[in-house]
């Protein structure tokens, strides 16, 4: 007989994030740094300043030593120099979590890009979108981000604008945007379908709208992506106990803890099955 979900674990299980335990998309503002770099780096378009070697090589060992070597040279620089300044300026304040002045860095150099330069926009915009979203300002992190995402379509950069519309769909669902925030999703699986990301948050959205077939085609890509990442296991667990699968949903929720027998994930998982486990048959 299937057991009855514990009624002070349904509404954790039934929040709209991929981590039960975040209770939300997680945002990517701790990859403010510059995710899109992983695709290109479009500043390698020509060798490297020296002294921009040296900023970059200091944003992770000396973040503060970094972040005064962009000032100065901000302060010299013109044309490409001074934007590039402003790139590491950015990366340096975002090290340091100085919000509002990598916003600021980010945005400057946005704005020195060529009009027709559109990836290296998209790129600066969107880092100063997660700038704002770090800064709480979720509107104005919106309208950046959507302006980034339209510069990296326009710059046909299919896996920067792939990255752009998970941030985007974040906000969207932060916002109550659920079908906006659907079409964006569904945009990066397109532009990006090897990106088991894009289908977690897919499965995540999809199990908030009570949407659980499409929960469970999309979770099953995720996992078959990446069959080692524990948030996966963690939200295929909370689409099958909400599907009155219970026996899956503890076979997910123990591989989690294979995965990663410490961290967050764990602790939810382990929380998940105690709750599971301690709630009694119906007569």
């Amino acid at each position: 007989m299937t057991l009855p979900i514990a009624p002070f674990l349904l509404p954790l299980l039934m929040q709209a994030g991929p981590n039960p335990y975040a209770g939300a998309i997680p945002d990517y503002s701790a990859e403010v740094q510059d995710r899109p770099a992983r695709i290109e780096n479009t500043v390698n378009a020509q060798a490297k300043p020296s002294w921009l070697e040296e900023c970059l090589e200091l944003v992770d060992s000396d973040p503060a030593r970094a972040h005064s070597r962009a000032q100065i040279q901000r302060e010299t620089a013109t044309g490409n120099d001074r934007i590039l300044a402003n790139h590491c300026l950015g990366l340096a304040a975002t090290k340091l979590s100085l919000w509002t002045e990598a916003r600021a860095a980010f945005l400057a150099g946005r704005d020195e890009v060529p009009a027709d330069d559109l990836r290296m926009r998209a790129r600066l915009g969107a880092m100063a979108g997660n700038a704002a979203q770090a800064q709480g300002d979720r509107e104005s992190a919106l309208n950046l981000l959507k302006q980034a995402y339209d510069n990296a379509q326009s710059a046909s950069a299919g896996d920067l604008q792939a990255f752009i519309a998970l941030d985007v769909a974040n906000l969207q669902v932060q916002a109550g945007q659920l079908e906006s925030a659907a079409a964006m999703l569904a945009e990066a699986r397109r532009l990006q379908p090897t990106n088991p990301d894009s289908w977690l948050l897919s499965a995540t959205l999809m199990r908030r709208r009570d949407r659980l077939d499409e929960a469970q085609v999309e979770i099953e890509e995720a996992a078959r992506l990446n069959p080692t990442d524990p948030q996966i296991a963690l939200e295929a667990g909370v689409i099958a106990i909400l599907d009155g699968r219970d026996d899956a949903a503890r076979q997910s929720w123990d591989s989690v803890l294979t995965l990663e027998p410490e961290g967050p994930a764990a602790d939810t998982a382990r929380y998940y099955l105690e709750q599971l486990g301690g709630t009694q048959p119906n007569q």
